[in-house]
């Protein structure tokens, strides 16, 4: 029988796909949770893997016919395993906040105390927000950055810890622009008698690739996402210690998933390997080099820095030394028009509402990615700062946005990609 698509096909959806092509190719990728992934893992996120589902685990599936679809989960937990370092791996979560709310499942009670990092100072929404169910279910205590220095302070996170006598320590970020190293947090959870849980959702790639500590050999469990710095498909995973294993497999199965996505399992082990190369150690340190050389062009035009600057892939921007008028839901609306694509973002103690926010987060993944390095971070920011201030002129952010896509033309990321 034909397909439909054969004699009548979706028009509508792949000309919009194209215009999205279109618009990654053409602009700068600024968003730090972002990045572009690579033409093997695309395609194996497309394909038939697409049409087979596979509850449980290799070995001990619900459905037959599941024989390739075992090697290539296996293949995937093996190359994690060996990229981190890890006991033990679950590759199916579909996503980072599901990969940390199996964590919570498997590990907690609800009611149970947990330490984490507040969101409105870098921390997730996994991490205990109020209006996330890891808020509504367990009782989290929060930590924040420091008011002057705007960094964790580990004596202060030490003494909620003895204070609240939590059962789990949730370390990680996805706005905190600082190096977090994992023996503190360590330290701390075994002198309460807490387990460890490291979110490297942000940082897995620069972990991966040698450019930030790795946390495995000190947390109970890992969770991240497979995109963001690490490049793959949508999608989460998480590494624990040995003796945990069956409780975080349950978790993940049956207990918060059905079927996993093998097509997106598969695109996992395709990223994996691509971690392993050494190409990827080169890529992930230039990422950092990026960011720095990024924020340093910032503030050098009148931009303040969260915490001075950056250690990592990313960079949290308030806008009020450079214009008190400028809201990060401003610059993000005009920046967005002259093809640079950012977020906005609260700072810390950020007096407007986090639908407004006085800073926008900035990243350098996807940029490294096309090939940039520290000499286009200074034109970056150049245009960023042209745009903001004359914001209110249509012509000069259109002269914007044509600089943008000429830089961009010079480093293009996919150069025969079409959307169909």
């Amino acid at each position: 029988m034909p397909w439909p698509s054969e004699t009548n096909h979706d028009t509508a959806i792949f000309d919009l796909l194209e215009d999205e092509r279109s618009r990654q190719a053409t602009g700068l990728q600024l968003i730090a949770s972002e990045n572009f992934a690579s033409p093997d893992v695309m395609a194996a996120t497309g394909s038939v893997l697409t049409n087979k589902y596979s509850e449980g685990y290799p070995q001990k599936r619900y459905y037959g016919g599941n024989a390739v679809v075992d090697d290539i989960e296996a293949l995937a937990i093996e190359r994690v395993k060996k990229l981190f370092g890890a006991d033990h791996a679950n590759v199916q979560p579909h996503s980072g906040a599901s990969a940390n709310m199996a964590v919570y499942l498997g590990l907690l009670n609800p009611g149970d105390t947990v330490l984490g990092l507040s969101l409105d100072h870098g921390g997730h929404l996994t991490h205990g927000s109020p209006v996330n169910a890891s808020g509504i279910l367990y009782k989290f205590h929060s930590f924040k950055v420091g008011a002057t220095d705007e960094r964790l302070n580990f004596d202060e996170i030490r003494e909620l810890a003895i204070a609240h006598k939590p059962k789990l320590i949730v370390a990680g970020t996805t706005s905190y622009p600082r190096r977090l190293e994992p023996e503190p947090f360590k330290k701390i959870a075994d002198e309460v008698g807490a387990m460890m849980m490291f979110d490297i959702a942000h940082i897995a790639g620069l972990v991966a690739g040698g450019a930030h500590p790795n946390p495995v050999p000190f947390a109970d469990v890992v969770t991240f996402t497979t995109h963001k710095t690490l490049r793959g498909p949508r999608g989460g995973c998480i590494l624990c210690r040995k003796e945990l294993a069956s409780v975080i497999d349950k978790a993940v199965f049956p207990g918060s998933q059905g079927g996993p996505l093998e097509h997106a399992v598969a695109a996992k082990a395709v990223a994996f390997h691509e971690a392993m190369q050494p190409s990827f150690k080169e890529y992930a340190h230039q990422i950092v080099k990026n960011a720095a050389a990024l924020a340093a062009a910032l503030a050098n035009h009148g931009f303040r820095l969260v915490s001075g600057g950056t250690d990592t892939h990313m960079m949290v921007v308030d806008l009020t030394p450079f214009d008190a008028d400028l809201t990060g839901k401003e610059a993000q609306l005009v920046l967005d028009s002259a093809g640079i694509t950012l977020n906005k973002n609260a700072i810390p103690n950020d007096p407007r509402s986090p639908f407004v926010t006085s800073g926008v987060r900035i990243g350098t993944p996807s940029v490294t990615t096309q090939g940039m390095r520290e000499a286009e971070m200074p034109l970056i920011a150049e245009y960023i700062v042209t745009t903001l201030r004359n914001r209110n002129d249509a012509a000069k952010v259109a002269q914007v946005r044509a600089k943008v896509a000429h830089l961009c033309a010079k480093f293009p990321v996919y150069a025969n990609l079409k959307a169909s």
